[in-house]
């Protein structure tokens, strides 16, 4: 199942989604998320790193919401497998 990062900034609702397909994508969304996490580059800045699976972006657009309410950000500088470097800039 398809597997997505989510970094979002709580106070603006901006965010960054990163897209990690296959039969593997979930658990490759999760290692990142433990990864920047223990690198706690974004401690203190209220944001939320969530790691979630499903079969597609319109999916999950529907199930969180609130995760699309901001603009996409590159909180990362250009992650690769980044949503929005794969098409998906608007929502």
């Amino acid at each position: 199942m398809t597997g997505f990062l989510i970094i979002y900034e709580r106070h603006s609702g901006n965010r960054q989604v990163l897209e990690y397909p296959g039969q593997d994508g979930h658990r490759a969304a999760v290692s990142k998320r433990l990864e920047l996490e223990a690198q706690g580059r974004f401690v203190g800045r209220n944001i939320e790193i969530a790691a979630l699976s499903t079969d597609s972006l319109e999916t999950l657009q529907v199930t969180h919401s609130r995760y699309f309410r901001g603009t996409e950000v590159d909180f990362l500088d250009t992650e690769p497998g980044s949503v929005k470097t794969a098409g998906h800039e608007n929502y």
